[in-house]
């Protein structure tokens, strides 16, 4: 290993260990060796530095993350053009609809929340801000591999599209179907396909090729109207893409 080398091998750890905190909130020593697949001293020094610097946090027996994440996250959302784009308008839909508001972005076969406004219900849906799904299972997922470059062929070669629950679409082309019928429609539809008794309706932000993230409103089955819910869900959607284009503008311009 050369001189070189060192930093990106700690730098991957680190990421292991901060990885392995993205299903659970707590993790023990051992917990944490398992999961990184690290010797137990390399993973307690590793640990005992992120400690120190706040990155992660002893919550005896176990680890936690820690604030300094908390702040860093923070500040990506407060910079995070898309978001500073979608939140407006967010509060605005929930206030319409009173239902679930989300944005999420696709990332491989999974789609990644960077926001969610909502009322009581919001506890109900199993989605949190950083948190990932898979994509094929969500009206989230499907708007964003409808409108962008996601080889589908392969994706589905690599990750074959497995069931959340009963109702969840796994036929490749089945999947297929419905995603050349989401681009007709630029809306988006799942029921009861990733939590039973949940049910959403996105639109992909941006054009084909060019969309940057998904916005969906989400409730109980029995509440969601989709063909009600299609026309403001498009219209939000359409709303922060012309937000996000000014945005750039602007900081283009205050760049230059």
């Amino acid at each position: 290993m050369t001189h070189s080398d060192v930093p990106v091998a700690v730098i991957d750890r680190a990421a292991r260990l901060l990885e392995a905190f993205r299903d659970s909130e707590r993790l023990t020593l051992a917990e944490l060796t398992r999961l990184t697949g690290m010797p137990r001293s390399s993973t307690h020094r590793l640990l005992t530095q992120l400690v120190e610097i706040g990155w992660v946090r002893r919550d005896a027996p176990a680890y936690a993350l820690g604030t300094k994440m908390l702040e860093l996250g923070s500040l990506v959302q407060h910079n995070d053009t898309l978001h500073r784009a979608a939140l407006p308008v967010m509060h605005e839909l929930h206030g319409h609809t009173g239902l679930v508001v989300h944005l999420a972005v696709l990332t491989g076969a999974e789609v990644l929340y960077l926001e969610k406004v909502g009322g009581p219900y919001s506890m109900r849906i199993p989605s949190r801000v950083g948190g990932r799904q898979p994509a094929h299972c969500t009206a989230l997922g499907k708007a964003l591999l409808a409108q962008g470059r996601t080889d589908l062929d392969a994706l589905f070669a690599e990750r074959p599209p497995t069931a959340r629950t009963r109702h969840s679409v796994t036929d490749p082309n089945r999947l297929r179907s419905e995603l050349a019928r989401t681009r007709e429609q630029h809306v988006a539809h799942d029921r009861d396909e990733a939590a039973p008794g949940v049910s959403c309706v996105a639109a992909p932000i941006g054009h084909a090729g060019k969309c940057v993230g998904a916005i969906s409103v989400s409730g109980p089955t029995s509440s969601i109207r989709p063909a009600a819910l299609a026309g403001p869900v498009r219209m939000a959607a359409l709303t922060t893409w012309r937000r996000l284009t000014r945005l750039r503008s602007a900081d283009s311009q205050h760049a230059v």
